[in-house]
């Protein structure tokens, strides 16, 4: 695994060169750093989940971030507005009257940063390969009826500029447009990738590190565990980024971001501790901001483990998490106590938190699941914070029932594959919604068509082999609702059902806070990680 290397206090500080492969070397210098150049952003963020920089398979928050600001679409989120959307290389589109047919039409002269054109063969050729390659991210746009075989006819190219989606039923028009805003509708370069393609592989393999888009910003290069380093795109449609470049530096301690943002060396720190932005809000050189996330933090219950697939033991440990301690300290700031699967802001989100510590309750469930002293069992943790601080305040509070908890700590990458193998007893995580719409959490948490290990489908209750055939109905009928008043409602049931009955214990939404030095403008944080707009911001 690539570490960080933190030069001592006492060292003599230079300033950093400004070229992006000086930049690059901030991983490694033997010296500290004054100030960071005017022309480069240096963000201090824990992306060890990131696997893949292929938009048609990245399917992590952190890379996710990155795909933001590096690739278009056709169709963006409106920041300020989550509920409205913004064309980004389409300039308009409408809906047949059957509702089953969209139709795009694109912005003039786009280019990619190779210098390629972008048109409309690029956009359907991006979709095409999205289906097809049938990555973790492209039921997202299958979900529509798209799929190896039909796809090129469903998905075409009209005309140079004009570009149409049939799809196999009349959805509600936002749900299909916001699914567009996902990074699995990332526009790459046709003519790059198929130059780099092995054995019909889609330029696959080539793609896994390296770049082919047209957004603000583009990747330069990705150094898992240690780096990523971005450069302004001239050959962007929009306004041109005002910075050079944005460097990603992989620190995954609170502590560390925060004494390398308070002396200068980088310009945000992402990943601070509730005592750290306590400390920094009194600091006159650091200003904090912050945006609720439609992020939601849960323990899950593999039923493949028969003690956990007890629904007794399922509720039980639902009473055995001391929510309010957590919210009072080890997310305080950068989170909210939510024990539903909507974050709030979603159409239908519930508010309701119906549980709290209860080791009685726990007790007399486990003795009524036939476990009275208790079970042994494992839970998988990625070593941030405060995901760790939370994993080690559960683990006391399950040994007050008997149930011993022991922690396998790992980094984002090993955690995930082993996740998503189902071969873990409890894991801790996040999910972030692909898309603004409530589907996109009902999708994962309350749908499983296909519970066999070689489902097609592969989405949290599936991982946690939650065999839900009703739940899987209900949630269908939910994204086919058109009455927004009938299907908030749909929702709402949803989340009562999977409160009570679900192996997952929801503990919070997240606030994200970013800190950053007072030379820095344009910091705005989106409501998903792929509207973290870097690419906006600015220096003095």
């Amino acid at each position: 695994m690539a570490t960080l290397n933190f030069p001592s206090p006492s060292i003599s500080r230079r300033v950093l060169c400004a070229t992006a492969t000086a930049a690059l070397l901030l991983c490694h210098g033997a010296a500290a750093f004054a100030a960071t150049p005017k022309d480069t952003l240096v963000v201090a963020f824990a992306f060890d989940d990131i696997i893949t920089m292929d938009p048609a398979e990245a399917f992590e928050l952190s890379a996710g971030e990155i795909m933001g600001n590096t690739y278009d679409r056709l169709v963006r989120l409106d920041i300020n507005d989550p509920s409205k959307l913004v064309g980004d290389v389409a300039k308009s589109w409408t809906v047949s009257p059957d509702g089953r047919t969209y139709t795009f039409e694109l912005k003039p002269g786009l280019k990619f940063a190779s210098g390629n054109a972008l048109t409309a063969d690029e956009v359907a050729y991006s979709l095409h390969r999205a289906v097809s390659l049938d990555k973790s991210p492209a039921f997202i746009l299958t979900q529509f009826g798209f799929s190896k075989d039909n796809v090129k006819d469903k998905i075409k190219a009209a005309g140079p500029l004009t570009v149409t989606l049939e799809t196999d039923k009349a959805y509600a028009p936002t749900f299909v447009l916001n699914c567009l805003t996902a990074n699995i509708g990332a526009i790459v370069d046709k003519k790059l990738v198929m130059s780099k393609e092995q054995n019909g592989d889609w330029g696959y393999a080539w793609l896994k590190t390296n770049y082919a888009g047209s957004g603000p910003m583009k990747l330069r290069e990705w150094r898992a565990n240690e780096i990523v380093a971005l450069e302004r795109n001239d050959n962007h449609y929009g306004d041109k980024p005002k910075l050079a470049r944005v460097i990603y530096r992989h620190v995954k301690e609170a502590a560390t971001q925060r004494l390398l943002l308070e002396k200068g060396d980088i310009d945000i720190a992402r990943n601070l501790s509730p005592q750290d932005i306590a400390a920094l809000s009194a600091n006159k050189d650091i200003k904090l901001v912050s945006a609720p996330k439609g992020t939601v933090y849960y323990i899950s219950l593999n039923q493949k483990n028969p003690t956990l697939a007890k629904p007794e033991v399922r509720e039980a440990l639902k009473w055995l998490v001391d929510y309010s301690a957590i919210g009072d300290t080890l997310i305080k700031n950068i989170g909210v106590v939510h024990q539903n699967f909507l974050p709030l802001g979603l159409l239908g989100a519930s508010k309701e938190n119906p549980y709290k510590l209860d080791v009685a309750k726990a007790k007399a469930l486990l003795a009524k699941a036939g476990v009275p002293n208790g079970f042994k069992v494992t839970i998988d943790m990625r070593t941030v914070q405060p995901v760790q601080g939370i994993t080690e305040a559960f683990q006391q509070t399950a040994k007050l029932a008997g149930i011993d908890v022991e922690i396998i700590p790992g980094d984002g990458k090993q955690t995930l594959t082993k996740y998503r193998g189902r071969t873990h007893d409890m894991y801790i995580g996040q999910w972030g919604s692909d898309y603004w719409d409530p589907h996109s959490n009902a999708d994962t948490f309350t749908r499983n068509p296909d519970n066999t290990d070689d489902a097609k489908a592969k989405p949290l209750s599936w991982r946690n082999a939650w065999a839900i055939p009703e739940l899987t109905k209900k949630s269908d009928a939910a994204v086919l609702e058109r009455d927004a008043g009938k299907r908030k409602k749909m929702y709402e049931e949803l989340q009562a059902e999977f409160r009570k009955t679900s192996p997952f214990i929801m503990l919070y939404q997240q606030t994200e806070v970013a800190a950053y030095r007072s030379n820095v403008d344009g910091l705005k944080l989106g409501p998903t990680f792929d509207s973290n707009y870097m690419f906006k911001v600015a220096k003095r």
